[in-house]
């Protein structure tokens, strides 16, 4: 009669690196989707006001964003320490929103310039002076269509 032997050492196979490269190139085009680049660099200090009833904008290919606030606490030394306004990633005087509004409406398609909304994100801390000051430069270049950012929450907060 034979004899059964046992095996000696078998052990546990060894771990397959074939799939590796498919799942380092599925976690790179996952962090590729999700991330979200800026559009601008915020120089202003922007702590928006709460509400309580808000709508959120459906398409933001229509809107087109004027910051209001002081200047962060890095940049006060060279712009002051006054409220200021921001057009894409410049600080700039109320004088620049025409221009402004005009380059946003040429560079967007000439259907969407009726339907072109202008959403100021200002801090609550701003004063309202400089806001009446933006908004008579949006009438003057007949852009009417205005909307204010805010966090959803109590006013009383």
């Amino acid at each position: 009669m034979s004899k059964f032997k046992k095996k000696k050492g078998s052990g546990t196979p060894g771990i397959s690196t074939a799939s590796l490269p498919d799942i380092v190139f599925m976690l790179l085009f996952f962090f590729m989707v999700a991330t979200v680049m800026r559009d601008n660099d915020l120089l202003l200090q922007n702590v928006l006001p709460k509400a309580d009833q808000v709508t959120k904008l459906e398409k933001k290919d229509r809107v087109m964003f004027i910051y209001a606030g002081k200047p962060h606490e890095r940049y006060q030394s060279r712009f002051g320490s006054g409220d200021k306004i921001q057009l894409n990633d410049r600080l700039s005087e109320v004088s620049d929103i025409r221009n402004f509004v005009l380059a946003e409406r040429a560079s967007r398609n000439p259907e969407l310039e009726k339907v072109l909304t202008t959403a100021l994100k200002v801090d609550k801390d701003t004063k309202m002076g400089i806001i009446g000051d933006v908004k008579q430069e949006l009438r003057k270049i007949e852009q009417y269509k205005v909307n204010y950012t805010t966090q959803k929450g109590s006013v009383l907060e």
